[in-house]
Parts: C-alpha cells; structure tokens; sequence
C-alpha cells in the first residue's frame, strides 16, 4: 500500500499502488497511523491520546476527537438501520459503490460513448455500465428492497423499508472531459432517512487517477478510506472555502444562486464550482471545504453526501433553514459552525406579528445587504444569506415540494 496526501496536507489517505484496487475495507479492525497538526483545517483542534504522549507533531494510532457538536438541526439520518445489522449493510452498500467504481476505472482512458438527456446533461454508457454492476450486487443481497437509480428509474417492491438510491456517476460531464472531480454515489434509506452510505472518488487525473472511498452508517460515524473523518471547525466565512453547484436549466434559481455566488466570492477565501454534488458533501466531510449548496438536486444526488456530512460532524438542512429529506430540492450542508445562529433565524422564518422581522423574511438579497450585513459582515453565517433568496424564490411561487417519492413507500418523514 501507498500513501498519498492528495486534497489535504494533514490526512494519510491510503491507496493502492494499482489504480485498479478497490479492496473492502473492515472499519472494525483497522488501525492506521494518523498525523495530527494543531489547528488542522480537518477539525482536530485537540486530541486525546490513548497510552502515547504527545510531544510535537506525532503520529499515533487511537485518538479520540474532542470537537464540540452542538445539534441545532434535526438529524437527516435514520434512528437505526433496520432489521438489517449496520456491518452488513454498509459492507453490501461499499460493495455495490466500488464494483460500479470498477466499471468507471476500466472506462476512464478510453474514447467515451456520449448521448444527450437534455442540451447540456450528458449520459455515457459508463453510467449505463455502472449502474447496472451496482444493481447487481444490490438485487443478490436484498432482492426485496425497493431501488432508485438515476438511470433506470424505479425498481423493487414499493413496500420495502429501504430504498437504494444510486448515482452510477456522478459529474458525468467531469468524466466525459477527464476532469477529476466525479464518483459513484450508493446511499440507502430506512423509511426514508439515510442508513448507510458510500461514495468513491475518482482523484488524479488522465495517467494518474485514483480513488479514494467515502463511508458512514447512522450513528457511526464517517469515514475515508477507512479512517474516520470530521468537517472543519473554521468559524468564519472570510476564512471559508466554499462550494456550491449549477443545474442545467437556466431558470430563477439558477439565477439566484449565481448571485450568492457572487457575493460569498466577495466575503469567503473563495467558492467553488466543481460539478459533482456527492464529491463537493465529501469534500465538506473531510474538512478541506467549509459549505456546500444547491438548488434542484435529486435523491441520488444527496442521499449518500448527507449523511456522510452528518456523521462527520456538520450539519445539513434545506437552502430556507427548514428540515431537510432527501426528496426535497435544495440542500445546505456545512461544517456545522457556519451554519446559522438558530435562534436568530427562528426570529426571522418561523411565523411572526411583528411587522419588520416579516419585512425581513420576505426581503430580497440585496435588501438583506442593505439592513443586516453592513452589520455582520465580520460574522457572516451561511443562512443569513441565503435563505432570504430562498424565500425569495418561494415567494415568485418557484416549486420547492419534495421531489419525489415512490408511491407506497413507508417513511417516518
């Protein structure tokens, strides 16, 4: 085994030397070698050491995080995994992500075979490929279970507890151009809450890609490549990376969310466009980014991303500040501490008498700049701005029902 230091300076990923190997992994028994760096952008601001001392910068093998994880939004996994043991379904959900992250590596330095969902949204036949070895694996082990994929639709028994959903590729039109930011995504739901998830990344490029492997379980924690990760406990938006995504229809909130582009490029270290929502939530996950937000996602695209942002510590919830499944379509997830100052928002969008927190909720984001931020422009926090062009957006009767559910099936939403 290599190591590799792609993405952050301050966390050993482990790959195989062939680009090739998507060996599983046993989060129970592993124990890797860990360099922790005081103020790590990753969120170890301090460790706890089991049977070492701490002298410098040193590499241990066990340390307990002590980073704060307040909860002020409802979680978006699920209570438990089910009937089914969380070390069986996680095993058979990175199973199913890396036999279709197998497809797309035999795929990546051959001519690709394109066609056209729409004008701009690609389709390969890597997708096709990928989604059905995922498929596969899915069917010989739960061949009851009711089955979402961004290509083939529906599938399964509508009555099942769990749904799979499965982006076969996510940022097909990253892999089309050989750009490194594209993965596959498995995440599955129990009664309609994230249970399990994983995400493969392809990192590199043309003569050197490689992967590495996102996971969590409800409740579990999450992980990369086996070691487990937290999201960033940076606290402010001018010391923040941020990222965000763009659909392909042109509409109002497209338009939207290129003027919060706009403006968190004015307070932020920068915002990022990479094309590949569940490699953006990862990214959140890992540390190396502060935020990610988009409109007009769909449950393949978030349901692993969510929950690995969760378990990783940070916090997920919809574009308004409103709770958040994975039917809906817009999603906000952060390292937790950027998110909002909840009683401040509960003032602002909950129902209210008075006149003038009403004329706030209801003003644009120009006149949110013009009355609040002069004021926060030092403590800026995700929500102050963009949940005002949210409810904006809402107001103009744009759709923000839930997307989609599968007719019959059971969730506790």
């Amino acid at each position: 085994m290599g190591r590799s230091l792609l993405f952050s300076t301050n966390i050993l990923l482990e790959f195989s030397q062939n680009p090739r190997s998507l060996s599983l992994l046993n989060h129970s028994k592993l124990c890797f070698t860990q360099r922790f760096i005081e103020n790590s952008r990753c969120g170890y601001k301090k460790t706890k050491l089991l049977n070492l001392k701490l002298a410098g910068n040193v590499c241990t093998k066990a340390a307990l995080s002590e980073i704060p994880n307040e909860r002020k939004y409802p979680k978006v996994g699920a209570p438990s995994t089910g009937p089914i043991s969380a070390n069986h379904l996680i095993q058979v959900v990175e199973t199913a992500a890396k036999t279709g992250a197998e497809v797309v590596m035999d795929a990546v330095n051959k001519p690709r075979n394109i066609t056209y969902k729409g004008l701009t949204d690609l389709v390969t036949d890597t997708d096709k490929m990928s989604e059905a070895a995922i498929l596969e694996v899915v069917k010989r082990n739960f061949g009851d279970h009711l089955i979402l994929g961004e290509e083939g639709g529906i599938i399964g028994d509508t009555l099942s507890d769990y749904l799979w959903c499965i982006d076969p590729l996510d940022g097909t039109t990253n892999f089309a151009h050989g750009y490194p930011s594209f993965a596959v995504s498995v995440g599955v739901l129990f009664r309609g809450n994230p249970a399990a998830a994983a995400v493969v990344e392809f990192v590199g490029g043309p003569m050197a890609w490689n992967t590495r492997t996102f996971t969590a379980t409800a409740g579990g924690g999450a992980f990369c490549n086996g070691q487990t990760i937290h999201a960033s406990q940076t606290d402010r938006v001018e010391q923040s990376l941020l990222v965000t995504g763009f659909g392909y229809e042109h509409d109002d909130p497209w338009a939207t969310n290129i003027e919060l582009f706009k403006e968190f490029t004015d307070v932020s270290r920068g915002v990022r466009r990479l094309g590949a929502a569940a490699v953006d939530m990862c990214h959140v996950a890992l540390g190396i980014a502060e935020a990610y937000w988009e409109y007009r996602l769909k449950p393949w695209d978030m349901a692993a991303g969510v929950l690995i942002v969760e378990e990783a510590g940070g916090t997920v919830s919809r574009m308004d500040g409103g709770k958040f499944c994975v039917f809906d379509r817009s999603v906000l997830v952060s390292n937790g501490v950027l998110h909002a100052k909840y009683p401040f928002m509960r003032e602002l969008f909950l129902p209210s008498t008075r006149k003038d927190e009403k004329e706030i909720a209801r003003a644009s984001t120009s006149t949110w700049k013009e009355k609040i931020a002069p004021h926060h422009m030092m403590d800026v926090e995700l929500l102050e701005r963009i949940a005002p062009a949210t409810e904006k957006l809402k107001s103009k009767g744009i759709d923000f029902s839930l997307w989609y559910k599968p007719e019959n099936y059971r969730t506790d939403l």
